[in-house]
């Protein structure tokens, strides 16, 4: 039987290639959407992989997530 030898620069390079900033992309997009208006999302890439932030932008929607966690409701 062989040994399994993970290709650790190839799963590098997946976790920042362009197909998974776009599934990031997607992910981010639907949450900022499902929580509503004045809440932002990125996508970035940093030295070992790609990620998505999103966030509660304007004075309301920062008001709104602490009073009912929207952004973790909004997380399906």
């Amino acid at each position: 039987m062989d040994k399994f030898v993970l290709n650790t620069k190839g799963v590098g390079d997946l976790l920042k290639s362009a197909e998974m900033q776009s599934v990031l992309n997607e992910y981010a997009s639907g949450i900022k959407n499902r929580a509503g208006i004045g809440y932002e999302y990125d996508v970035q890439v940093n030295p070992g992989r790609a990620h998505a932030l999103v966030w509660a932008d304007a004075y309301q929607a920062k008001a709104d997530n602490s009073k009912n966690n929207t952004l973790l409701k909004a997380v399906k």
